[in-house]
């Protein structure tokens, strides 16, 4: 599909096949990206340290590596209010995963902020956030997915694939599948919290080139699905790219200059 702009989601209307050989039609574009002009801000590394992974994640994309222990993630929101859900296994034992409950009750809070511990379903610290330039970080929210879009919005957005499918296609290259996709975070998503415990998805806080930057406490196999969401302002009705740079702050060095896409080394590839 071509760009996207939010006052032309209802202009017009596509026509998409089923699985049972109808048709649907929906004025909600599949596979867009984001608009001519849009400002994008690939900003750089949060901590300093030598540089050992650059890479971008598409607008819709999946994406994985491997984060040794020590080394420092900074997720860039290269076009500002891009949802990025996020998992985290232990590397070494993938049974250990991150886990919503053991994050919030060690830290009694609900949201994520900087000096949250990422804490595993063991209890075990997998990432702590060292750095973060919105105010809070989402855990709560959960991941969109082809069933829960059909029943949040109808059946003529039934054919949109979302974070869930974005998370099997990556997590399959990694030797998971649908028992390990668990409840997950969303880098730069909005979901405050009311008085009354109700739970909203808003315009985000965050801005072109922000970031946050997460640092491994073991080896850390790092899952995010560059959300294809559509249906709610959670991208702005504008995907865009994310940028995602891993870092050594034991070594001399620097973010630098952003590398040619795909030419950064890639740790813990398959």
């Amino acid at each position: 599909m071509a760009t996207t702009h939010t006052e032309n989601l209802t202009e017009r209307m596509d026509t998409y096949p089923t699985a049972s050989g109808g048709t649907v039609a929906s004025t909600v574009p599949v596979g867009a990206v984001y608009a001519a002009g849009s400002r994008l801000d690939r900003a750089a590394s949060l901590v300093e340290g030598a540089v050992v992974l650059d890479e971008e994640v598409a607008p819709n994309a999946p994406w994985s590596a491997v984060v040794s222990a020590g080394h420092v993630l900074t997720i860039v929101d290269v076009g500002g209010n891009q949802s990025a859900d996020c998992l985290l296994y232990n590397a070494d034992d993938l049974e250990e995963r991150y886990s919503v409950p053991d994050t919030l009750t060690w830290q009694g809070n609900a949201y994520v902020r900087t000096g949250t511990v990422l804490r595993s379903n063991e209890g075990r610290p997998l990432m702590t956030v060292v750095a973060n330039e919105i105010d809070r970080q989402d855990t709560i929210g959960g991941a969109c997915g082809k069933e829960s879009n059909t029943l949040r919005y109808g059946h003529h957005v039934m054919f949109h694939h979302g974070c869930r499918e974005n998370f099997l296609a990556e997590a399959s290259r990694r030797g998971l599948g649908v028992r390990d996709l668990v409840s997950n975070l969303n880098w730069f998503m909005n979901v405050p919290v009311e008085p009354d415990g109700a739970l909203g998805i808003v315009d985000g806080m965050s801005a072109p080139g922000r970031r946050v930057a997460v640092r491994a406490d073991m080896d850390v196999l790092v899952m995010v699905s560059n959300c294809p969401q559509m249906n709610n302002p959670c991208n702005d009705f504008n995907p865009t790219p994310l940028r995602m740079i891993v870092v050594d702050p034991r070594s001399p060095g620097s973010a630098g200059p952003r590398s040619a896409q795909g030419s950064g080394t890639r740790e813990g590839a398959a």
